[in-house]
């Protein structure tokens, strides 16, 4: 796996500043295209993970589209990335439906309620927008519960038990999502598992999505095992493939950089940061999540440790322990790493804390772009 120079970055980013590296970037495109040209694959991005639309311009040369989750991000899509656009969501407003089929490709419904109480208005975009079905395997791989689709009692998905005496009438493809951050050993599992249960249906489907939560660009991924599963379904069903990982595109590609604000002590020293877990990170409070540090090491593995926490008024914007090498004085700069998904599109202004920069940075010119930056207006503008 490349690397990033974080030292470089440092030096050049405003803070805070989410970095996206463009070589990096382009390392993943790579990869992901080669499965794209050995498999016969078509490869979405999920923008719920990754959604920075100034990169769409790269990332779509070698992407199919965009998976969206809303008529928001499905305008996003059609607008900025100007290829396919794949809608799903666990339910649908009827106004969602109006706005999504002018601009969808396909449109994935997680019912059969849904399905018939909608088919006056999608029937007649039949020919321009697919429609298909989002099934739920019960074939659970997930580590979390808050992650995992396949969870007891899970509304994301179609039961198989549903499915009898049902009518198909206009459905084109089934859909499963039922991994994250995982490598493909489990999705092997996962596509047994859906073939036993729902391969009837196959024969008479157009396509099969396979999902997202793939880590196709993570070192110790199974390539070879990939395009094997993809080229089986493909050549069995004779059916278009899908995948739409969303961290597969961003992996390794950007870091959140950060100043030490201050220094306290209460029973340990903790360094006050201008990055907050509850705004910049919230999926350190939610699942929880330790993120990587650039020269960080677990508590008590080097003389100086720090619990190092966010400036907001939550008592428990708290990021974690570390240690470090040297003493943290405020000015001191540090890099959260792997920052690019589930970041920025699930950032707050709680507080009304400095959002970070948005940023480019290219390696082989050694430059630093600064794409946006947020001020008061953005943050008075969500509110009324």
């Amino acid at each position: 796996m490349i690397g990033i120079d974080i030292e470089k970055i440092l030096q050049l980013a405003p803070s805070p500043a989410y970095v996206m590296d463009l070589g990096r970037l382009r390392h993943n495109l790579a990869i992901l295209d080669q499965v794209q040209q050995r498999s016969g694959a078509k490869i979405l991005l999920a923008m719920k993970a990754f959604s920075m639309w100034s990169l769409f311009p790269l990332i779509s040369q070698t992407l199919q589209g965009v998976c969206a989750s809303s008529p928001w991000e499905a305008e996003l899509g059609r607008k900025e990335f100007g290829r396919e656009v794949h809608s799903f969501a666990a339910a649908f407003k009827e106004s969602d439906v109006i706005k999504l089929l002018p601009i969808s490709n396909h449109l994935v419904f997680n019912s059969f309620s849904q399905l018939e109480r909608f088919r006056h208005l999608w029937e007649p975009y039949a020919g321009s927008v697919s429609i298909g079905l989002r099934v739920n395997p019960e074939h659970s791989e997930g580590h979390t519960e808050l992650y995992d689709p396949c969870a007891a009692n899970s509304r994301l998905g179609i039961p198989r038990r549903e499915f009898e005496g049902r009518s198909l009438a206009g459905v084109e493809g089934l859909h499963f999502h039922t991994l994250c951050e995982q490598l493909f050993e489990p999705l092997e599992r996962t596509a047994r598992a859906f073939e036993e249960k729902f391969g009837e249906f196959l024969p008479r489907m157009k396509w099969l999505n396979l999902g997202g939560g793939h880590h196709i660009t993570r070192d110790g991924y199974d390539l070879d095992g990939l395009v094997k599963l993809v080229t089986y379904f493909r050549e069995k069903y004779d059916l278009e493939v899908y995948l739409e990982p969303g961290e597969a595109i961003a992996i390794g590609t950007g870091i959140l950089a950060s100043e030490v604000l201050d220094v306290v002590s209460n029973g340990m020293d903790i360094a006050i940061l201008d990055v907050s877990a509850t705004c910049h990170m919230p999926d350190i409070l939610e699942m929880p999540y330790r993120p990587g540090i650039k020269g960080g090491f677990d508590a008590g593995e080097k003389p100086y440790t720090y619990r190092l926490a966010g400036p907001s008024c939550l008592a428990g914007d708290v990021i974690g322990d570390w240690s470090f090498e040297k003493p943290l004085t405020p000015g001191d700069r540090l890099a959260f790493l792997d920052m690019s998904h589930y970041t920025m599109v699930k950032t707050t202004t709680f507080n009304g804390i400095q959002h970070p920069h948005i940023c480019t940075y290219e390696p082989d010119s050694n430059e630093l772009t600064v794409v946006r930056s947020f001020g008061y207006d953005d943050f008075k503008q969500r509110l009324s």
